[in-house]
């Protein structure tokens, strides 16, 4: 299933979307707790831990404020447990027909990983018009996204990069108008939510956002 316009229009107003590795259910609260102190508001869980669903129902049960979208989505199977489990949209490190399918039948918003002008057609395809943009900075990063989103920008294609993505480059990135979002892996990145460094992840949420308010705010 495509984003809706409305659903769109949010991620680009949060601007970031933290990306995120949980290896104990315990720690899903406290870090999006410090997460949304920081003012991120937005999550992508992904899927490459065995307590990943786990964490996700807790997380919608007790962090209502927090969007709890999944990624590392690889298989249709997984499209109905997240969309079970109640995720707000799936996002994908490929281009996988079949998992696309599968989100648009169950009504999941989705957004397919691309890294070649054949991916992005196959995603328009499937009627996906926001995607992931992976690996970003090994492609080629904002370069590389400017020249291969040029033959799509008319449809109203839009990109998160994710990839090499920090806090040195972010603003590039969200200054290039073809960027939804940024997928923020650096914020919350595992070693600090193992060590329960929630402080650390709170101040690099605030950084963030004083940058997304910054460039972003005539629209918040």
């Amino acid at each position: 299933m495509a984003f809706s316009e409305s659903l769109q229009t949010e991620l680009y107003r949060k601007g970031v979307i933290a990306v995120l590795m949980l290896d104990s259910v315990e720690d899903a609260v406290p870090m999006a707790q410090a997460l949304l102190a920081g003012g991120v508001s937005s999550m992508e869980l992904t899927l490459r831990t065995p307590v990943a669903m786990e964490a996700l129902r807790r997380l919608r049960a007790e962090v209502p404020d927090m969007m709890i979208g999944v990624g590392t989505i690889l298989t249709p199977q997984q499209v109905a447990e997240v969309k079970d489990a109640g995720a707000a949209f799936g996002v994908a490190p490929g281009m996988n027909p079949r998992v696309v399918a599968e989100a648009q039948r169950l009504g999941l918003p989705f957004a397919p990983g691309v890294c070649t002008p054949t991916d992005i057609e196959l995603a328009l395809e499937k009627g996906c018009k926001l995607m992931k943009f992976f690996p970003s900075e090994p492609s080629g990063g904002l370069a590389y996204l400017r020249a291969i989103s040029a033959p799509f920008a008319h449809l109203g294609v839009k990109y998160i990069p994710l990839g090499g993505v920090g806090a040195a480059n972010a603003e590039l990135y969200l200054n290039e108008p073809v960027v939804q979002a940024l997928g923020g892996s650096w914020l919350a990145p595992r070693e600090l939510i193992q060590k329960g460094d929630w402080q650390r992840i709170t101040q690099n949420a605030l950084e963030v956002m004083a940058m997304v308010n910054r460039l972003r705010g005539d629209v918040l």
